[in-house]
């Protein structure tokens, strides 16, 4: 199972990439025209607008990623599936097809359904039908629906049977968690800790918009965001379901980025801060965190439980103390600077030094617990793609690629012996039906390194830094 989420997490890399850089647009897009969101300025509108296009689809992007990486061979196939399930979902379930379908107004949880939870489902159901069925198949009348083509179609009856599921579970969920987000209210900062653990707990699924909108918006008469603008609340009250998100997004996790720095393996550090610096940034200065929530949610989940837990701790601690500030957007540095003049602003400067404290927390929080459990955060992960140095300097005795991808497939069985190929840094990996048939001797004469059969159906082929060019010519004679 771990195993599983790691991958997952993985798979989330290339989608999670994407956003520092949608954040940074927005933020300055949002610093220009705090006010208007770009109906004041040119510029704003269209920095607002192309950052949006990223953020607003940020589901539909981990529907791709996650096919992509969950797939076998990495194949667009699987993300051509993802996407797929992702457009039915969306359609069957959005309120419009419910009243089509029933007659009656459709539950508010049909109107969220634009979630990263329902990208992640979508990319599974792709990757499981892409790897299940790629190589099916078909009696010469639907020849042309063999293999790849076919994947499309099986990923279709498998969503209509997750759409049909999700019709009756989904409400039950969302109304849940409204229902619990409304008793909660009456308990004051503890609730508030409360809230803010529920928060980070729910991102991975994309539940805590329902959550927030109990808290923030008027669903059960808080409000706290509408009144902390306007001026309608209790001054040192009114904000308390806001503030304690400045200390964590403005400070703790741009110095848990740190501390995830600092562990990566010393060969992954430039790949490691590529990711992690740009990710501290936007939470810094826009309050988007989901770049590096998700870098590490699936990776390491003992550690988000963590960062969870301290996130309850900071909005239960902010609600006690005189202090209180709120944002627009996000709890970054440009809503901190933009609620300092609001109507319901209380001393927002001195979020300065919870913050710090938790900067400090978060820092030698995450750094012992990753070194500690050995945690896979972005620069640990298991060396798939990292192999030990002599392996990097083993030179291919024959420069012949696509002879000596032959030479392999016919070692290793054939085609029909093949259930699914990828490669890493020098290897490549297999896996096979028949483990009986593979000739270690045949594969070795095409002039490559090494064999490794870590089970009956695996085989590693060591063939040096060239092993893409191998790979390339081996997929085309499958």
């Amino acid at each position: 199972m771990m195993r599983y989420l790691q991958k997952l997490g993985k798979s989330l890399m290339l989608p999670v990439a994407c956003l520092p850089v949608a954040a940074i647009l927005m933020g300055i897009g949002y610093w220009i025209d705090p006010s208007g969101w770009g109906a004041n300025n040119v510029i704003a509108a269209f920095l607002l607008k192309a950052g949006g296009a990223i953020i607003d689809n940020m589901a539909i992007l981990f529907a791709i990623g996650v096919g992509v990486g969950m797939s076998k061979d990495g194949e667009g196939t699987a993300a051509l599936a993802a996407l797929i399930s992702w457009l039915m979902i969306q359609t069957l379930l959005s309120p419009a097809a419910y009243a089509m379908f029933t007659g009656g107004e459709a539950p508010a949880a049909f109107g969220k359904l634009n979630n990263q939870f329902i990208g992640i489902v979508s990319g599974l159901i792709g990757a499981a039908c892409y790897n299940r069925f790629h190589t099916t198949k078909l009696p010469d009348v639907l020849a042309f629906f063999s293999g790849r083509r076919c994947v499309a179609i099986v990923t279709a009856g498998a969503t209509l049977v997750v759409t049909l599921i999700l019709a009756f579970v989904w409400p039950i969920v969302f109304n849940g968690l409204v229902s619990f987000g409304e008793a909660i209210v009456a308990t004051g900062p503890a609730g508030a800790g409360l809230y803010g653990f529920l928060n980070r707990l729910l991102i991975p699924i994309g539940l805590h918009h329902a959550l927030n909108s109990v808290f923030w918006f008027d669903v059960a008469g808080i409000n706290d965001l509408g009144n902390f603008w306007s001026g309608g609340g209790t001054l040192g009250v009114t904000g308390q379901y806001m503030t304690g998100f400045f200390p964590i997004m403005m400070f703790g996790l741009p110095a848990a980025c740190l501390a995830m720095y600092h562990t990566a393996k010393t060969t992954k550090k430039k790949v490691a801060a590529g990711l992690l610096f740009s990710a501290a940034l936007a939470s810094f200065f826009v309050g988007i965190t989901e770049p590096i929530e998700f870098s590490f949610m699936f990776l390491a989940p003992v550690l988000y439980l963590v960062h969870a837990i301290l996130a309850g701790i900071s909005l239960a601690i902010c609600s006690l103390l005189p202090i209180r500030a709120g944002f627009n957007f996000s709890a970054g540095f440009i809503d901190l600077m933009l609620s300092t003049n609001a109507p319901m602003a209380l001393r927002p400067w001195l979020i300065v030094i919870p913050g710090l404290i938790y900067a400090g927390i978060y820092y030698a929080a995450f750094r012992f617990i990753i070194v500690k459990f050995n945690l896979k955060t972005p620069g640990r992960e298991d060396d798939e793609e990292e192999i030990a140095e002599q392996e990097k300097k083993v030179t291919l005795k024959s420069g012949d690629f696509a002879e000596v991808a032959r030479i392999c497939l016919e070692g290793l069985g054939g085609k029909g012996n093949i259930s699914s190929s990828e490669y890493c840094a020098t290897r490549l990996r297999l896996e096979v039906k028949d483990y009986a048939l593979v000739n270690e001797k045949k594969i070795k004469s095409a002039g490559v390194s090494g064999i490794i059969r870590p089970s009956k159906t695996s085989v590693q082929i060591i063939i040096g830094l060239k092993v893409q060019f191998v790979y390339d010519e081996f997929k085309k004679l499958l």
